[in-house]
């Protein structure tokens, strides 16, 4: 007779890997791990409230949602094949698959590029000038892991990179960017300044012995205070942008509780240890999140309704 459960552990074992398969490829876009997503989303969802004055389309809003979840995903997968020689060597990324030999560069590159596939596909539905804004966007997300290995503050490039969506988003809905677009990218730069410096503050030592550029290491002793002007202009540019547009109080207010946050997040990296510089750089979704959701309630409170989500 057959044994029932020598023939089934044949296809436990073949189910347990494909599992094993997909987790890993799960960790490789960091699925679970939000945060990069969180961060690139709320300066993104602002500038569209901010450009259709407080009432844009749920298609795009779910269009800009997805595309931003495929284009983080696929920024992380180029990232680690970028990065495949030296994530094992730094503590906080030792454990990523690439580091681990779960999966193959190739497996890597070929996650990142159907990824960025299906993003490229949700902008078809816009128009012209949106879909050409998304090739430098690419090309920005594939060349930022190499800054690292020259550029002195390779944080500068990936706030370009992270701040991408503002332009897009005024050009889905104007088809073009204005003045107020351009003023909100350049002021998001010096929010992903601040708060991707904190991150490199993390693996700083670990950076420094393999040779890796990152602003953190570029300020030095004065990485605290860079990270905190950083802060001061980027809410600075945000109160002038919000006067610019005609915003009312309860923007402000969400600027005053964002402010509270960055000197909150001076407490944790003052003493530039590890945990805390980690956990101001995860805070940062909180403090992004303040100012989209000040923009959105003081447009409900000064149109006196709820966005009406036109088709």
């Amino acid at each position: 007779m057959t044994n029932p459960s020598a023939s089934a552990a044949p296809q436990r074992t073949r189910w347990q890997k494909i599992a094993a398969r997909l987790d890993a490829y799960e960790r490789l876009i960091r699925l679970d791990k939000p945060i990069g997503t969180l961060l690139l989303l709320w300066p993104t969802l602002t500038a569209l409230w901010l450009a259709s004055s407080g009432s844009p389309s749920w298609i795009v809003v779910g269009i800009f949602v997805v595309g931003t979840l495929l284009m983080r995903s696929a920024g992380c997968a180029i990232n680690d094949y970028a990065d495949r020689h030296f994530d094992a060597h730094v503590e906080r990324t030792a454990q990523r698959p690439l580091a681990q030999r779960e999966i193959e560069p190739w497996e890597a590159l070929a996650v990142g590029a159907v990824l960025a596939a299906c993003a490229f596909l949700l902008l078809l539905r816009f128009n012209r000038f949106t879909i050409l804004l998304s090739i430098p966007a690419l090309g920005i997300t594939i060349a930022y892991p190499f800054f690292k290995r020259f550029f002195e503050l390779p944080q500068a490039f990936l706030g370009i990179a992270f701040s991408f969506g503002i332009p897009m988003a005024y050009a889905a809905v104007f088809g073009f960017v204005p003045a107020a677009g351009w003023w909100l990218f350049t002021a998001n730069l010096f929010w992903v300044m601040a708060y991707d410096t904190e991150y490199a503050m993390v693996d700083c030592e670990d950076d420094i012995r393999l040779g890796l550029k990152t602003s953190a290491i570029a300020f030095g002793r004065f990485a605290v205070l860079a990270v905190m002007l950083c802060y001061a202009v980027y809410l600075g540019m945000l109160t002038w942008i919000g006067r610019m547009l005609g915003l009312g109080p309860l923007f402000y207010v969400a600027v005053l509780i964002a402010s509270a946050l960055a000197l909150w997040h001076f407490w944790l990296i003052r003493k530039r240890e590890r945990a805390g510089c980690f956990r101001a750089f995860l805070g940062n979704h909180w403090l992004g999140l303040a100012i989209f959701a000040g923009t959105v309630a003081d447009y409900a409170v000064r149109l006196q309704r709820w966005p009406r989500w036109p088709m």
